[in-house]
């Protein structure tokens, strides 16, 4: 036998949590609550003394760190008994440091607050001062004659043993979880010092070595903690619980779970287990006895609330074990569940197995200890008072705070154990919803709807065959219905964490609105004449889309790439490009009459294709690889299909690689966070092209008068929709990167104006289509170039920042519209093509927002939000008040979490906290082995798919970030919701009935169970709606600059590992 060490590491909260429900039956009478502490004291008038702890503890109460932090809230002084940190390696030097007074005994006992991890012994409470405070461990259940003691002395006594364990934000107090934690680790490192072998398998020259086989009885903090050192160092690590959903855990950490075959429920109250039935034990034990046959080491944890533990492993089990295996009891103090057991002793059986029953486990790692229970203890007294007064710098007792009502064991002379029961709360007030009739869906109406449409658009095919002017217009007609279904199809395919590559790929492929810019070239090295510039300005324009778009688009999807992704040969796609390029311009050159059709059909697919690549991430940079070849190979064979002298040639190709090199060089230097603003850019340059393209079309026709009506129409708007998307898109530009205001301008009747501009542009289309004078007809281009630009600025400029992602894929839909118009002005099926897949593209993303803020495309352009909402009220019109905490206060409910999901805003876009929220998530992912994912709703960012790329180029794993639908049904198994610069599509107002955001799609981040926010302020989201998520009793505020929080949060956290 070993001398043993004394019993420090007790279960005591299942006392405690069993004389909370038993208070009612117990034999002993309650005594009347006692009247709470009337005055808050301010910190300045405060003393707080820390002991050394009996002799067997090595354990302090307060680290030299959780001291400066006391001072620094304002304690007016700290006093430390000489020499209480030595064992825990904190000499009086580092408390000094710290801002401690180093005092005798007497001294620090004398302290207005007295802070403790053991019991006081009854003799040591008249060494107290009266009337004072005691904050540590008291274990009223088994320690009757100190409670006595303190309450004649008058001691106000609270019991950290006693913390309610189901209040959220009483997870960063909670000392028996920290110490539970520590044990499971000190267990496993126990266990490898008597173990003759390695852990880990080795295959050395002397031979094979196996792994050890630790099995682990009881998967609760202890256990897991365990679990995973064991894991860590190399074991094959099993585990026994009569809880289901310690399976997941397990697994998780690489543990196999032994299944009992006996259908029944192991879990308890308080996060423990409960007795389960014979049958049970029985199916159990047979379990147990097969598996420790073949273990090297058991670990046991299992502890029943108020019961002496079980016995689990029968000294039989412990004798089939080969000599030289280990046990560790951590149920020790509680009788043990090893039969062997000598409680806080070590020993060993007749078959040689060392048994380990030591009960101060998390005394044998004191440094490490003492710096956990310290911070439980600092951050408890930190709240007693501010919690409920929201006045910060002072302590008070008050007994509405259920953590501190429910440790209040002793105070004014009165035992105030056990506390009452926490009330379970009330069901929140709701007005009544108004009653809705049923509506019955007569199924034929259903259908005659659906047939009248499709009868609609058939009506409408025929009424083209009959308005077409030639099988030419009827044939682009047709390649532009198949075209439009073929884009329908493919964007609904791209994942949503692509849709910003999508836009900035579509932006590149728009970009051969330079073919119609190349055929109405003219002059020689420079250009000749008004229409030849404007034509000149169209390929300039379009070539700097080109190449700022392509390099956007990779730069985006190379973030996305992981360690261990394959490596990619997408170079090799420049030998089909060549031969479409090259074969192209060589089957021209040699007058083959449908070279030119054949090369831009080739075309048309790759660029398609090249959106179709972007349905999942293993084949993103394919799709711009062929993009690049479609658009390529376009160009090439629009410049061998215009004949073209030589220095117009080279004033062809010098305009292309102007506008190529300038759109890289933009694209190069773009900080991701500008994304959506360089994307806004690009469009009005689309749109600019589309309008020059269509001028300098119509002054280089030798005779307007002869042309058709369709070449007309696509004339006439063609300049329309790009100069709508010219400015539109420049507007937007000038809002997202800071140059307008975000808020909407609201002119007195903005829709008149609105109305009288469309009126004008309709009256000058009439009139062109009219008349055969070229003279008009410019009139009426520039007219409504002007007219159209106008509408496009004011309509923007009319809706507010929060609506700029529907905006900028509206405005990428007008941009294929008008590339769609140049292609039936110009004949050429490869605009055509393009155009309708580039519609599509920005018409579904436009649905996809519209549909993710519950609200019509007609209300996002016409009207936006317009209504405010009231703050919220409890049910008796009394105002709410949030609640405030710290960075060490959300780093630890972090680290202590199981399960952790971040619902990012643009609030972390514009702060840049992107990299700093990265770091800390492989932190608690790679050293806490917690389950961390985020949450991205559809418009959370100033574009679709924004803050995915945000968090790849931080290095965020693109698994593990998951689409709103994705997560929206599983918050309620979450211990932690972070919410960084989200407002309003985390907010309670969607379901409220009175709210402009009623209805509105939201992340029900409400349901986990603890949420802190992230915000500079409380101010309302851009729908000018307050967030009633602030109030809520599982939520709390972090506020202040978002980067500058993360980064603190992700220092803390690392503190923890």
């Amino acid at each position: 036998m070993y001398a043993p060490r004394s019993v420090l590491w007790r279960p005591t909260r299942l006392l405690c949590n069993l004389h909370l429900r038993l208070s009612s039956s117990s034999s002993q009478p309650v005594p009347k609550a006692a009247t709470a502490v009337k005055s808050a004291i301010p910190y300045a008038k405060l003393s707080v003394g820390i002991t050394k702890e009996n002799r067997s503890e090595a354990r302090v109460a307060l680290t030299p760190a959780s001291v400066a932090k006391l001072k620094n809230a304002g304690l007016r002084s700290i006093f430390v008994e000489t020499a209480s940190g030595i064992r825990s390696q904190f000499d009086d030097e580092a408390y000094i440091q710290a801002g401690a007074t180093i005092v005798p005994r007497d001294v620090a006992l004398g302290a207005d607050v007295v802070m403790r991890i053991r019991p006081f012994e009854p003799a040591e409470v008249e060494m107290l001062k009266p009337n004072g405070v005691l904050i540590g461990h008291v274990q009223p259940a088994i320690n009757k004659e100190l409670l006595d003691k303190l309450v004649e002395k008058g001691t106000t006594a609270i019991a950290m043993d006693c913390i309610p364990r189901t209040l959220s934000r009483a997870q960063s107090f909670d000392t028996l979880t920290s110490m539970a934690s520590v044990a499971g680790y000190r267990a496993v490192i126990e266990a490898a010092n008597v173990f003759g072998r390695f852990f880990p398998g080795q295959i050395t020259a002397a031979g094979k070595i196996p792994p050890a086989k630790v099995l682990v009885i009881g998967g609760g903090v202890a256990g897991l903690s365990a679990i995973k050192t064991a894991k860590g160092m190399g074991a094959v690590v099993k585990v026994s619980d009569t809880r289901a959903a310690v399976e997941e855990q397990a697994k998780s950490l690489g543990a196999e779970f032994l299944k009992v075959h006996v259908q029944e429920s192991g879990e308890g109250t308080g996060g423990y287990a409960k007795e389960m039935s014979e049958a049970y034990k029985k199916a159990q034990k047979e379990l147990l006895a097969k598996t420790a046959k073949d273990s090297d080491i058991i670990i046991s944890t299992a502890l029943i609330p108020g019961k002496k533990a079980p016995i689990l492993v029968t000294k039989e089990m412990v004798d089939s074990m080969k000599s030289g295996s280990v046990t560790v009891d951590l149920a020790a103090e509680a009788g043990g569940n090893i039969e062997y057991t000598v409680p806080g002793q070590i020993s060993k059986t007749p078959g040689g197995v060392t048994c380990v029953g030591y009960t101060d486990l998390p005394s044998r790692l004191a440094a490490q200890s003492s710096s956990l229970y310290s911070n439980n203890i600092t951050n408890f007294f930190l709240s007693m008072g501010p919690h409920t007064s929201k006045v910060k710098g002072e302590f008070f007792i008050d007994h509405e705070d259920q953590a501190v009502r429910g440790a209040l064991v002793a105070e004014n002379g009165n035992i105030t154990w056990p506390a009452p029961p926490i009330p379970l709360p009330a069901a929140p007030a709701s007005a009544p919803k108004p009653k809705v009739p049923e509506v019955v869906v007569d199924p034929r109406q259903e259908s005659m709807q659906k047939a009248m449409a499709t009868t609609g658009a058939v009506g409408s095919a025929l009424a083209l065959g009959v308005l077409s002017p030639n099988p030419a217009t009827t044939a682009m007609v047709s390649k532009l219905g198949l075209a439009s279904v073929c884009g329908y199809q493919t964007v609904w395919g791209v994942a949503p964490a692509l849709h910003s590559p999508l836009m900035s790929v579509t932006n590149a492929i728009s970009g051969l609105t330079a073919v119609g810019g190349l055929m109405c070239m003219g002059g020689g090295i420079f250009p000749d004449s008004v229409a030849a510039s404007l034509a000149a300005s169209a390929v300039f324009a379009s070539a700097v889309n080109i190449g700022g778009g392509f390099r956007v688009t990779q730069r985006m999807l190379d973030m996305f790439k992981r360690p261990g992704d394959p490596e990619e040969h997408n170079d090799v796609f420049k030998y089909p490009a060549a031969t479409l390029a090259v074969g192209s311009a060589l089957g021209i050159g040699l007058g083959v009459s449908e070279m030119a059709n054949m090369a831009y059909l080739a075309s048309s697919i790759a660029c398609i294709s090249s959106i179709a690549c972007l349905a999942q991430q293993k084949t993103a940079r394919l799709g711009t690889a062929l993009g690049m070849m479609g658009v390529g190979g376009g160009i090439a064979t629009a410049l061998a299909a215009t004949p073209t002298p030589l220095p117009l040639l080279a004033q062809m190709i010098g305009t292309l690689g102007a506008g190529g090199a300038l759109g890289n060089f933009i694209a190069k230097r773009m900080k991701i966070t500008e994304l959506p603003q360089m994307v806004a850019a690009f469009h009005s340059l689309v749109g600019l092209a589309a309008v020059t393209t269509s001028a300098a079309s119509f002054l280089a026709t030798a005779d307007p008068s002869n042309l058709d009506l369709v070449h007309k129409i696509s004339t006439y708007l063609g300049t329309f929709v790009g100069a709508v998307t010219l400015t539109g898109s420049a507007t937007a530009f000038g809002k997202l990167h800071g140059l307008l205001k975000s808020a909407p301008m609201d002119l007195p009747k903005k829709n008149s104006i609105n109305s009288a501009l469309a009126v004008g542009n309709a009256v000058g289309g009439v009139v062109f289509l009219a008349s055969g004078n070229p003279t008009v007809g410019i009139a009426c281009i520039g007219a409504s170039s002007a007219m159209a630009g106008v509408m496009g600025a004011h309509m923007t400029a009319s809706i507010g920042g929060a609506d700029m992602p529907v905006v900028i894929t509206l405005l990428n839909s007008y941009s294929g519209i008008a590339l769609v118009c140049e292609g039936f002005l110009l004949n050429n099926d490869l605009l055509t093509v393009v155009g309708a897949l580039i519609a599509s593209s920005g018409g579904i993303l436009s649905y996809i927002m519209c549909k993710s803020m519950n609200r019509s495309l007609a209300n996002v352009v016409l009207g936006g939000y317009g209504t405010s909402t009231k703050k919220k009220v409890d049910g008796g019109g009394i105002a709410l008040e949030h609640v405030e905490v710290d960075v060490p206060t959300v780093a630890d409910s972090l680290v202590m979490a199981k399960k952790v999901t971040i619902v990012p805003g643009y609030g972390l876009a514009v702060a840049n906290a992107q990299y700093a929220i990265a770091n800390m998530v492989k932190t608690l992912r790679e050293k806490g082995n917690i389950d961390v994912s985020f949450a991205i709703h559809p418009v959370a960012g100033r574009m679709p798919g924004q803050l995915n790329v945000l968090l790849a180029e931080a290095g965020v794993p693109y698994d593990i970030v998951h689409e709103m639908d994705e997560v929206s049904d599983s918050l309620d198994e979450t211990d932690v919701a972070l919410v960084i610069g989200a407002n309003d599509t985390v907010s309670l107002a969607a379901e409220d009935p009175d709210s402009v955001l009623y209805g509105m799609p939201v992340i029900p981040v409400w349901h986990a169970k603890q949420v802190y926010i992230l915000k500079r302020s409380l101010a309302a989201g851009y729908a000018g709606a307050e967030n009633p998520l602030f109030f809520e009793k599982n939520a709390a505020m972090l506020l202040g600059d978002a980067k500058s929080s993360c980064e603190s949060l992700n220092a803390e956290v690392g503190k923890n590992f």
